[in-house]
């Protein structure tokens, strides 16, 4: 069987959700293939149990310029975390707050363990550094590894040992902090200027919500695309789709296997366990880090104290998050991360009981320097085939989307010549 669309978008995660929106918009038909049976990529909810179980722990930067423009906040009922965090370190917990916006809870954390006060007095001009101009200019900076712009700020091994690594490693799932400066100073401005959040429904309810502005059948689930030929994708189910112009929005290795490219893009993995238990094991919603840097763990969160649906009443959902893949079977790393979690939380974690386990190999592209500006206009790879998403671009929610109406504004561009 063959068809025809206009535009074929290839991937339904928020790059190629977004490339069809704004397609939408000018009222040019296309067919959005998705290969599994929902939209969102790795932006997926499952309900286990009664549980909300995104598909790795992962949050809303409601300063996302992008997420602004697109997203509905009211209708996602965000809910929020708080801004700040929790250090373990040294057989101990010790917080670290905003302290623009808890000064109280800033200047208590001045003489914590996880930094100098003169580290503290850096974070300041950090701050300072990475608001000023427009997010443009800030991917023009000069660039390094974020780790190599620690130190010329002058932090101290300290802090970022027992902060920056666990942070930001839960962020970019590297805790060697070889990723773009530019990335994390966008990063940074991001968490400074606005919220962390969960929708009350889960991460999956953002592409939800965009996929319910497109035509429905517009939109076309378990439709994997084994190969694309000129103008034409070739379905595993060996149907035929031909469009005048061609958008892949898919995850990097699985776009350079259509590209037929032999050399695969880099990846970094994370995995996520999720655990139920009866009482939270702390009574914020903020991030535990572990600043010793032993053990599986990189950082513990309870989404439920942020968004009370994520558990069922008188319950706690606990997310652990662990950087790469490790070799033990999932039974083996439940045991390795409670017997972990016992020393930070007590006896009470042998009652958590496991609910499922995220291992998440194309978590993030390796996002190291030279870091390709995201905010370019859009090249066609040859006349009428584009690429968005994370293949060539920085990840994050923010650029998966702008990527996506990016290389839509292109493709209105190519058909009107």
């Amino acid at each position: 069987m063959v068809n025809r669309a206009d535009v074929i978008v290839v991937g339904g995660g928020l790059a190629g959700l977004c490339c069809a929106l704004r397609l939408q918009q000018e009222r040019i038909p296309f067919a959005l293939l998705e290969a599994s049976d929902g939209v969102g990529g790795r932006v997926r909810t499952d309900r286990v149990e009664g549980f909300l179980l995104d598909r790795g722990f992962q949050v809303l930067l409601t300063a996302y310029p992008e997420a602004q423009r697109v997203l509905d906040y009211q209708r996602l009922d965000l809910r929020y975390f708080y801004p700040g965090a929790r250090v373990r370190f040294g057989g101990k917990f010790h917080q670290v707050a905003d302290p623009w916006r808890h000064p109280l809870d800033g200047l208590r954390g001045v003489f914590s363990p996880v930094g100098t006060i003169g580290d503290k007095m850096k974070v300041g001009r950090l701050r300072r550094k990475t608001m000023e101009g427009s997010v443009e200019e800030l991917f023009r900076r000069r660039e390094t590894t974020t780790l190599e712009a620690l130190r010329e700020s002058g932090f101290s091994d300290k802090i970022i040992d027992r902060f920056f690594r666990p942070f930001l490693g839960g962020v970019f799932f590297d805790r060697e902090l070889g990723i773009s400066s530019r990335m994390f100073e966008f990063g940074f401005r991001m968490f400074s200027s606005g919220e962390t959040a969960l929708p009350g429904a889960g991460m999956g309810a953002i592409p939800t919500q965009i996929a319910s502005r497109l035509p429905s059948e517009s939109l076309r689930l378990n439709s994997r695309v084994e190969s694309i030929q000129n103008q034409s994708v070739i379905l595993s189910s060996g149907e035929k789709v031909t469009a005048s112009a061609l958008v892949l929005a898919t995850e990097g290795p699985e776009t350079a296997r259509l590209l037929g490219e032999e050399k695969l893009p880099g990846s970094r993995s994370t995995t996520c366990l999720y655990f139920a238990a009866d009482e939270p094991p702390l009574g914020k919603p903020l991030l535990i880090l572990n600043g010793e840097g032993e053990g599986p763990v990189n950082s513990v969160t309870v989404p439920s104290l942020a968004a009370p649906a994520y558990a069922p009443e008188g319950g706690a959902l606990i997310a652990v998050t662990i950087i790469g893949l490790p070799s033990l079977r999932d039974d083996q790393l439940t045991e390795s991360v409670r017997n972990q979690l016992a020393g930070w939380f007590g006896p009470t974690v042998s009652a958590w009981r496991h609910l499922r386990t995220y291992r998440i190999r194309h978590a993030l592209p390796l996002q190291i320097p030279p870091l390709p500006d995201p905010t370019a206009p859009v090249r066609p790879v040859r006349p009428g085939l584009y690429v968005c998403g994370e293949y060539g671009n920085p990840a994050s929610l923010q650029w998966a989307m702008f990527s996506g109406r990016n290389a839509a504004e292109a493709v209105i561009e190519f058909l009107k010549a």
